[in-house]
Formats: C-alpha cells, structure tokens, sequence
C-alpha cells in the first residue's frame, strides 16, 4: 500500500475541504496541512474538523497554512487534494501552482464532484499528469464513505491500482471507478431523481408543492432524507451547478429533468440556498422561547408558509407495514394502489431503477457500481435492492413498461433490464417507518 505521511488539502475552509481534511488525519493518520485563503479563517475550521470525525486527537496533525505558503506545503507532501469552488479556472490554476513543485512520488486529486477531470490533468508537467485523478468524496464523508475515483487517459495504471487500494484499506472508502463524464455516476443518478422531484413540486403546486412531494418521496420510499429536504441540506446553490452541468454537456433521454425550475433559479438568485443560508426550499423560524416552526417555500405565492402535515392513505398503510416487518405487505400496498399520491411515488422508483441502470452503463465499468454509489454515497436504497424490493410483489419488468410507455419508446428498456442482478445490499434497512 502506498504510504502517505503528509497531505496537503487546499480549500479546507469549505465544508468538504474541511471533512475530507480530518479524514485524512484520522483515518490516515496523515499530517495534513490545511490550505486557505486567510489563515485566520482556517484555524477557526480546526475545531469543525475535529468534530467532523470525533477525535481529538487528530488536532496535531493539523497544520494551518494560507495560499501564500501553498508551495511550501505542495513540495513537502505525498498527496494534494484540492476542495475548492466548483469552477473550472480556479482549479486549473491551482493544479498549475501545485505542478510547479510537486514531488516526482506524489499523487495529486481533485474533490471535484463532476467538472472534467482531463482539463484539470492537463495544466500538470506532462510527466506529472498520470499521478492526477478524481477522487469525490460525498458529504458528509464520515459517514458516507463513497469515493468515486477517475482517472485521465494520462492515468498510470499501476498507481491508479495503489491509490485505490489506500483510499480503499487505509481510509476506509467504498471505492467506485468511474468515467470521466459530467457529475459522474452517484450525482449523476441522484440529482437526476431530485431534480425531476423539484420540477413535479412545480407542477403540482397546487397540491402543496415541495412538502408534497417530499412527503410522497419520504424515508419509506427507501431514503434517508426526502429528495428536496436533500437538496436544501445540500445547497441549492450546488444542485444548480451540478444540474446545469449535466444539462450543458449530455444528452441522454432524461436531458429535460436537468433543467432547473424557474421559482428554484430564483431562490439561487435571491441567496435562499437551503440550510447554509438560513432558508431555502425550507425554512426554520425559531422564536425566542425555543420553539421552532418548520416552513416551506410556496410555489404559487412565492412566501414561505407551515409544512403540511399530509395524510396519504396508501402511504401511512405503508408505514404501518414496514413498522411491522411486513415490507412484502408494503410494497403490495404501493403497487396496487391507483390514487393519483401511489401512482407518483411508484413511477418515481421505477424511473430511478431504469436511470440508474442507464446512467451506469454510460459513466460506471459495472451494473453493481450503481448500487454501491446510492448506497454509500446518499443512503438511499440501491437499485438493484429496489428492483428486488418491488421483485417480492410484481414483475417489475411488466410493470416499467405498463407505467414508463414513454420512457420505454426512447430507449430498449429491455437491454438495460437484462442486466439486472441480485443485489449484495438488503432492501429492507432503507425503507422507514417514521416521516
């Protein structure tokens, strides 16, 4: 195994460049030097590091440092991981400061989480550029240990081998090796399944809207936070930067569900990004007394107003079932029910199993990458586990073309179904009982 003493993470006063930091000095058990733009700034980050992974005794490895020092850390250390701002020239022109000076033994990534990787390799040294790769850690990566990695056609192989086997043993990360293609394979998948949930919030304003939704597309669908509660944890900020980078640079029969909602592009606009800024497609009002009120952004009035408590029968006989162990019982409930709140819930898994099995065989090497990127990456039931899921109660092939004919018209659904294995993950810890 490769052996990485000291790391340099540039960007560390970000929240990824901050986590992946205190993976590196505790898990790697790495002195990590800790890059920023104001060096005041980073040694206020060093307590959320530590706090990122629970150890304390990380603090000693952390060495604070500002972009004047760069250099010095860069030519010192055995990997670079650059965390900065998702924009293309900011990290071509740190990979051309880091290439200066780093060492012939280095290896050198980026965090990028789907900007191209092979424009970033290509302001390294020419001898350099096959000891540069991608390597996205999803947050937060204390506990989600996805790590897409993806290397350049520069790439040396034999590193490439290395490298995934310390990211793999030493730092404890689900390793998937993926094609260097627009947002790559888990957000690829993931923002796919939000963002069409963010435009059916649109299109049925007028049934409630993102509490709607949401409420359809909860836990007991088999996710760990509901698909625009994710978005607003995440940033609107980012989904829109991942989205439109989709969006601008494929073309695939799911293109129209990368495009961003008008009232969501004006959030952006308007600096409402989600839970970093205070307020997003949700808001927390807390009072001076200590309660709190959970609100939400109203598309048809543009305020914000109470989260509705929906009551959707099929859904609470769901939950009910799956309290109870009984989850054949519950997905038989789902199937079967026609109201227009099942039928919505239902389409949605069956596109999300048809996408991912798309999308993996464009940007992933094999069908069960796209299990181990839902599983380890969002906490969400993988789709072969869904597939399987839904398997208990239907035939799911009869049931993908019965309610996806218009999915089923752009592309041979049958080819990607006939790929479809027996998943290594258990459905069942996915699927919640509570709201």
């Amino acid at each position: 195994m490769m052996k990485i003493q000291t790391v340099t993470v540039i960007g560390v006063t970000g929240t990824m460049g901050a986590n992946v930091a205190g993976i590196f000095a505790s898990f790697g058990d790495a002195k990590v030097y800790c890059v920023g733009r104001d060096i005041e700034k980073v040694k206020k980050t060093i307590p959320r590091i530590v706090k990122s992974v629970k150890a304390d005794a990380i603090r000693k490895n952390l060495i604070p440092a500002d972009f004047s020092m760069l250099e010095d850390c860069v030519s010192q250390s055995d990997l670079v991981f650059e965390s900065c701002k998702e924009d293309i020239g900011i990290k071509k022109e740190i990979a051309s400061r880091v290439g200066a000076v780093l060492q012939p033994h280095a290896v050198s990534g980026t965090g990028s989480s789907g900007l191209s990787i092979e424009e970033i390799a290509s302001c390294y040294p020419e001898e350099l550029r096959g000891r540069f790769f991608g390597i996205h850690m999803f947050n937060p990566p204390y506990t989600l240990p996805l790590c897409e990695l993806t290397p350049t056609t520069y790439a040396d192989k034999d590193l490439q081998a290395e490298l995934k086997e310390y990211l793999r043993n030493r730092l404890y990360r689900t390793v998937v090796e993926v094609k260097d293609s627009p947002a790559f394979l888990g957000n690829r998948i993931g923002f796919q399944f939000i963002n069409e949930a963010l435009q059916y919030a649109e299109k049925y304003k007028d049934n409630g809207g993102i509490d709607y939704i949401d409420a359809l597309l909860g836990p007991f669908t088999g996710r760990a936070m509901a698909p625009l509660a994710t978005s607003d944890f995440v940033g609107l900020d980012v989904h829109k930067a991942i989205v439109d980078n989709i969006y601008e640079n494929t073309d695939d029969y799911a293109h129209e569900t990368f495009v961003l909602p008008e009232f969501a592009t004006d959030l952006v606009s308007e600096g409402k990004l989600g839970r970093k800024s205070g307020g997003g497609l949700y808001q927390q009002v807390k009072y001076e007394n200590g309660l709190k009120r959970q609100t939400t952004f109203d598309v048809n009035t543009g305020l914000y107003r109470d989260v509705i408590p929906y009551v959707f029968p099929f859904a609470d006989k769901m939950k009910r079932r799956i309290a109870e162990g009984d989850y054949q019982k519950a997905f038989e409930l789902l199937v079967n029910n026609h109201s227009q709140e099942a039928e919505l819930c239902l389409s949605f898994l069956l596109k999300y199993i048809v996408y991912s099995l798309y999308a993996t065989e464009e940007v992933g090497y094999s069908v069960e990458a796209a299990d181990d990127v839902m599983a380890t990456g969002f906490n969400w039931c993988p789709p072969l586990a869904m597939y399987q899921a839904l398997s208990t109660v239907a035939d799911v092939s009869q049931l993908i073309r019965e309610r996806l004919p218009e999915i089923c018209q752009r592309i041979d659904v049958g080819h990607y179904l006939a790929d479809v294995k027996p998943s290594k993950y258990d459905y069942r810890p996915y699927f919640k009982s509570g709201r």
